[in-house]
C-alpha cells in the first residue's frame, strides 16, 4: 500500500475538478455526436487514465459496458504507444478482445501533452451508426464477416490525420459522413477536455496526476476491501437461463466467493454455456464490465468508480465458453448474452445482501438496426434504437417500467426516428400487467409497432429474448411475462437479418420484470 499524503479537502477539492474535466467532455461529447444512440440515447463513456494506463476517473454518465470497458481499452492502448506519442496523436480502436467487445464501440484516447511533457490521457467509447459488415444482428459466422477491424493505430499523427487509415474506413462503412461525425466529435471533445485538465495541473502546481492518481486510485481500492470485509464470507451460486434469437437456450452460472480476509470478491462463471455459432459471444472485458457493475451497485454504489475500485473484484470464465469467447467467434450482438450477466450474480448476492438487490429484469435491451433506401434511392442505415422491458421489483419498491437496466441508455425518441429515415411508429405504450407480482411488482414491459414508409424492401436486424420464458422472480415473486416478436402478426424468432417487404408490419412486445417476495 502506497503512503498517502493528501489531506482530504485538498483531495476533494482537486477529485471534483478532475470529474468536472471528463464529465464535461462527456457532455460535449454527447451535444455534437452525429449519430442519434449517443446523442439522444447516451451510449458513450468517457474517462480519464493516468501515465501507467489506471482509469482514474469517469463521467457521471454512460453506460456499465462501455465504462469498464473503457478501463481495459485505455490501458491496454497506453502499453501499446508507451514511447511512442508526441503532441497531436490520437490513438484508436475497436478491437473486440481488446476493448467493448463489438466493432460498432469505437475507442479514442488522446494523450495530453502539456508542451513537450506528456501528463496523461483522456479516453472516450462510443457506438457508431455503421461499421460496415453484417450490422448489428447476430447472422454472421464468424467475426470477419460482422465489419471493420481497426486494431491498435494512431487515428492521427502530430495533429495531422492519417490518411491512409482515413481512406481505409471511410470506404468500408455505409454512412462514411455519420462516422467520422462521430469521430471528430470524440476527437474535438478529447481535445477541449486536455486543455481544461492542463490549466487544472498548472493552477494545482501538478506536473502530470499522478500523486493524485496513487491518491484516489488507493483510497477507493482501500473504501471497497472495507466495504467486501462487511459481508458474510462464503461462496454462493445463483443461476438464469433465457432463450435467446434461434430459440437457443443459455445459461449462465455463478459461484460468487467474498473473501473476507483479503477484502476480495471472485465470481466464477464455470459451467455457463460454450460460445456459439451466432453473433450473441461476449468478450470477457464486456463480462466484467457488467459483472463489477452489478456487484458495486449492491456494495457502495457511491465510491469511485476507478482501477483501485475494480481491483478487488475478479471474474473468472473458461475460456471458449459465452462470456469469454475465443476468436474468431462472432460477437456482434454481444449485449443480447452481455446484459444478462448481473442477473446470476445478483441471485447469488441475495444470499448475502437480501435487502440491495433486485428481481430478475427483461435483461438485454431489444436493439433493432434498419437498412434501407429513402424514396429517392438514396441508402440510409438506422442508429440502433433499444427498447427495454420492465426491471426487476426491488426488496421495498415496485421495479421501474420500460428501464434499460442494466446498461442505462435511454431510447431514442420515436420522432427523432421518424425525421432521420422512413420510418412510421404506429403506436408506443406500456404492456401492463406484464410485471410478476410479488410483494413488490416487476416493472411493465412496452408495446411498439411500426411500418415504413418505402416502396423498397428493407433490411431488419432484430435480437429480441426471453420470447418463451419470463424473468425470474425472487424470494417467491413470480414471474414476469414473456416477450413477443411479431411480423404480419405471426411469432419470428431468427437470429439471422430478415428481408422485409414495403407494407410489412412489425411488432415488439418486451418482457416485465419478475416480482420480489410472496405477495400478501
Amino acid at each position: 500500500m502506497s503512503e498517502l499524503k493528501m489531506d482530504g479537502v485538498e483531495l476533494e477539492i482537486l477529485w471534483s475538478n478532475l470529474i468536472g474535466v471528463v464529465t464535461e467532455r462527456a457532455k460535449a461529447l454527447q451535444r455534437i455526436a452525429f449519430s442519434p444512440i449517443v446523442r439522444e440515447a447516451g451510449d458513450l463513456a468517457c474517462a480519464l487514465f493516468d501515465l501507467r494506463g489506471r482509469m482514474v476517473a469517469q463521467a457521471n454518465t454512460g453506460t456499465p459496458g462501455h465504462i469498464n470497458s473503457l478501463a481495459f481499452a485505455g490501458a491496454h492502448l497506453v502499453r501499446e504507444f508507451e514511447g511512442r506519442c508526441a503532441p497531436g496523436d490520437v490513438l484508436i480502436t475497436n478491437d473486440p478482445w481488446l476493448s467493448a467487445g463489438h466493432f460498432f464501440d469505437i475507442t479514442i484516447l488522446t494523450p495530453i501533452f502539456n508542451g513537450e511533457r506528456l501528463i496523461a490521457y483522456i479516453g472516450s467509447t462510443i457506438h457508431h451508426t455503421d461499421i460496415g459488415g453484417y450490422g448489428i444482428g447476430a447472422g454472421a459466422r464468424d467475426v470477419h464477416e460482422e465489419g471493420l477491424w481497426i486494431p491498435p493505430l494512431k487515428l492521427y499523427e502530430k495533429g495531422q490525420p492519417v490518411e491512409v487509415l482515413h481512406t481505409m474506413i471511410r470506404r468500408n462503412v455505409r454512412t462514411p459522413d455519420a462516422v467520422f461525425g462521430d469521430l471528430s466529435a470524440q476527437v474535438s471533445s478529447g481535445q477541449a477536455a486536455a486543455e481544461h485538465l492542463i490549466a487544472l495541473c498548472e493552477r494545482a502546481g501538478l506536473e502530470d496526476i499522478e500523486q493524485l492518481s496513487d491518491e484516489i486510485i488507493q483510497r477507493s481500492e482501500d473504501a471497497t476491501r472495507n466495504a467486501i470485509r462487511k459481508l458474510k464470507p462464503g461462496t454462493y451460486h445463483g443461476e438464469s437461463q433465457f432463450d435467446v434469437p434461434g430459440g437457443e437456450i443459455i445459461t449462465l452460472k455463478t459461484a460468487v466467493t467474498v473473501d473476507a480476509d483479503t477484502g476480495t470478491i471472485t465470481v466464477d462463471f464455470t459451467g455457463s454455456s460454450p460460445q456459439t455459432a451466432t453473433g450473441i459471444n461476449v468478450v470477457l472485458n464486456y463480462t466484467h464490465a457488467y459483472s463489477t457493475f452489478a456487484i458495486r451497485s449492491c456494495l457502495n454504489p457511491d465510491l469511485p468508480n476507478n482501477t483501485g475500485s475494480l481491483a478487488p473484484i475478479v471474474i473468472q470464465a473458461p475460456e471458449g465458453s459465452i462470456i469469454n469467447c475465443a476468436y474468431p467467434a462472432p460477437v456482434n450482438a454481444r449485449h443480447v448474452v452481455g446484459m444478462y450477466v448481473p442477473m446470476p450474480i445478483l441471485k447469488a448476492l441475495h444470499q448475502v445482501m437480501p435487502e440491495r438487490v433486485l428481481a430478475e429484469g427483461s435483461g438485454a435491451v431489444w436493439t433493432i438496426q434498419i437498412q434501407g433506401r429513402q424514396a429517392d434511392g438514396r441508402p440510409f442505415t438506422s442508429s440502433m434504437f433499444n427498447y427495454s422491458g420492465g426491471m426487476g421489483a426491488r426488496a421495498e419498491k415496485h421495479g421501474p417500467s420500460a428501464t434499460c437496466y442494466p446498461t442505462g441508455v435511454a431510447a431514442v425518441p420515436i420522432e427523432i426516428l421518424e425525421a432521420a429515415m422512413p420510418i412510421v411508429f404506429d403506436r408506443k405504450e406500456l404492456r401492463r400487467g406484464s410485471g410478476g407480482a410479488g410483494r413488490t411488482r416487476g416493472g411493465d414491459g412496452q408495446s411498439i409497432q411500426f411500418h415504413m414508409r418505402t416502396d423498397y424492401p428493407w433490411l431488419l436486424n432484430a435480437v429480441p429474448s426471453r420470447l418463451e420464458n419470463g424473468p425470474d422472480g425472487i424470494a417467491g415473486g413470480a414471474p414476469g411475462a414473456a416477450g413477443r416478436f411479431l411480423v404480419n402478426g405471426k411469432p419470428v424468432s431468427e437470429a439471422k437479418k430478415l428481408t422485409m417487404q414495403a407494407g410489412d408490419v412489425v411488432v415488439l412486445d418486451t418482457p416485465g420484470g419478475g416480482g420480489f417476495g410472496t405477495a400478501a
